[in-house]
């Protein structure tokens, strides 16, 4: 099968942000590819000191929220604060693949929706991320949001193969 943006545009989804739509379904594509038949343990190994991939997973759904907030002009939640919290605690915790999955399908689903709302005309309005209130824009933060999931999905790909031949 192509990768998604050679299938073509995103029913819903406006032209500016096909590319945006493209690159949270590659990612989502290459996470439950990468994650299939993984372990508890497997998830939660720190391969050479590198995050773990139950950390990938987590982070990833939280700040895929945290981002499209932004994106919206929004402050994060009360819950979204809690689930940051809980991030850095993860390992001791260790959830289990299918609830980590789950969050991430969910994240993606959100931002697919939140890309098709989106109107074209708002794309240059002005936004702030985090408490610092670092300037970016609507674009600027989906952008963002997109590219940092690409970026983890790259790395659950590869620590997903080193923990594998840890085995």
């Amino acid at each position: 099968m192509s990768e998604p943006w050679l299938r073509g545009p995103i029913a819903g989804i406006p032209p500016l942000l096909q590319p945006a739509a493209h690159a949270f379904v590659l990612a989502k594509e290459d996470i439950d590819a990468a994650s299939v038949g993984l372990t508890v343990e497997q998830l939660w190994i720190e391969p050479g000191g590198a995050a773990s991939l139950g950390f990938h997973l987590a982070h990833l759904a939280g700040s895929t929220g945290r981002l499209l907030s932004y994106a919206r002009g929004e402050p994060l939640s009360d819950a979204q604060r809690a689930a940051l919290a809980r991030e850095r605690n993860l390992a001791a915790t260790r959830p289990a693949l299918e609830p980590l999955l789950k969050d991430w399908h969910e994240a993606v689903a959100f931002a697919l929706a939140q890309l098709a709302a989106t109107p074209e005309g708002t794309l240059t309005e002005a936004r702030a991320i985090g408490r610092a209130q670092l300037p970016t824009t609507v674009i600027g933060a989906l952008f963002h949001a997109a590219e940092h999931a690409a970026r983890h999905a790259g790395q659950v790909v590869t620590t997903a193969k080193v923990v594998r031949d840890m085995a």
